[in-house]
């Protein structure tokens, strides 16, 4: 290292990057931040100069055949040399837009992958075929699917957790609230009725009925609000009493087919499955104009599988509130939902859950889920 006529040292310019660059590494150990990655390769510059690549080949070997062929051009050109221009130029072209084809293939792929992707549809992906100019690209696209649906899977769960929270306040304030005042009103007035003149115990009665009714209603919707057979019998005594109450309510005949040896399943996985089946049975009710459905749930090679199929006009062409609902609650424990609705064929809602998806109840109370037997009665809550 040499010095300045005043005296200071000269440091070169590589010797600056070097200082530099050791600086850059304290400081990351210092703060605790992973140095910086590599500069990742551009896409656009790699595909720029695979064309730029292929045209320069192909010219090239165009000019090499007209350098070492006998072929010849006259000046002017002949009418005999035509035919030959022509072809060596459909050649070139040809094996130009083959080449360039080849290369822009995956963006085709890429294009109707992007079109259809649905982030409730999980395992949309684009798989690398061989050519490496756009694998980065393609790579770069499937990870941010895998971003989008972790973080729309999330958002999801947090929502419907606050949506399950509120729906078992709601409930609980009915039933604590609403219930209580009733019964007490309806207590009142049984007191005035068994009191009043007989002139006036028509009217009262009919009072009567409509705060029993009114109290009727207000538990039903606290039962559908939050199950609380779920909780306190299982899935499998609640899903039959799901179908006898649509059953009773809709007047469409139901058949049930719930396996009773059902492996031990957590209360989110329970939470999902039920709220699948009442949301396929309420749109049965509301929709399809069917005499029967079946609701099934059984399992086969260690998947759940969730089915409520029915009788009714079909031809569901988009999907509501409703199925997207039910496409989120899937995506919660990682399980496919898949709608078929042919037209005038019915409609058939299949939910696949699959093994590793399913674990076993926190809680070490035995359950009393499955082997409890159900009435096939109609079971009020």
């Amino acid at each position: 290292m040499g010095s300045t006529p005043h005296g200071h040292p000269r440091t070169t310019t590589s010797r600056l990057g070097d200082v530099n660059e050791r600086t850059d590494r304290h400081d990351d150990r210092r703060t605790g931040r992973p140095p910086a990655a590599p500069r990742p390769r551009r896409p656009a510059r790699a595909l720029f100069w695979r064309l730029f690549v292929i045209n320069g080949l192909v010219f090239t070997a165009g000019t090499l055949v007209l350098a070492l062929s006998p072929a010849t051009v006259s000046s002017p050109v002949l009418l005999t040399e035509i035919p030959v221009l022509t072809v060596g130029l459909a050649l070139i072209i040809t094996a130009n837009a083959l080449l360039i084809r080849r290369s822009l293939a995956p963006l085709d792929a890429l294009t109707t992958l992007m079109r259809r992707v649905d982030l409730l549809r999980a395992g949309d992906r684009l798989t690398d075929s061989g050519n490496g100019d756009l694998a980065q690209l393609i790579g770069t696209f499937n990870e941010m699917l895998e971003r989008l649906e972790a973080e729309r899977s999330a958002s999801s769960a947090h929502a419907l957790a606050a949506q399950e929270g509120e729906r078992r306040r709601i409930a609980r304030e009915l039933h604590d609230e609403i219930g209580q005042s009733l019964t007490v009103a309806l207590l009142e007035l049984k007191r005035v009725v068994d009191r009043a003149p007989e002139e006036l115990r028509g009217e009262l009665c009919s009072a009567q009925e409509t705060v029993r009714a009114s109290l009727d209603e207000v538990r039903q919707v606290a039962r559908r609000l939050r199950p609380g057979v779920l909780d306190d019998l299982g899935l499998h005594s609640a899903l039959s009493a799901l179908g006898s109450d649509f059953s009773q309510a809709s007047g469409i005949r139901i058949t049930r087919d719930v396996d009773p040896r059902l492996p031990a399943l957590s209360e989110e996985v329970e939470l999902v499955l039920y709220r699948i089946a009442q949301e396929g049975l309420t749109n049965v009710a509301r929709h399809s104009r069917a005499r029967q459905v079946e609701l099934s749930l059984t399992e086969e090679d260690g998947r759940l599988i969730l089915r409520i199929a029915d009788d009714g006009c079909g031809g569901a062409q988009t999907e509501g509130a409703g199925i997207r609902g039910m496409r989120e609650r899937a995506l919660l424990i990682g399980a496919r939902l898949t709608v078929d609705s042919p037209p005038g064929g019915g409609t058939d809602v299949r939910l696949v859950v699959p093994p590793g998806s399913t674990s076993p109840p926190v809680s070490t109370s035995p359950p009393v889920s499955s082997s409890r037997p159900v009435s096939s009665s109609p079971h009020t809550w």
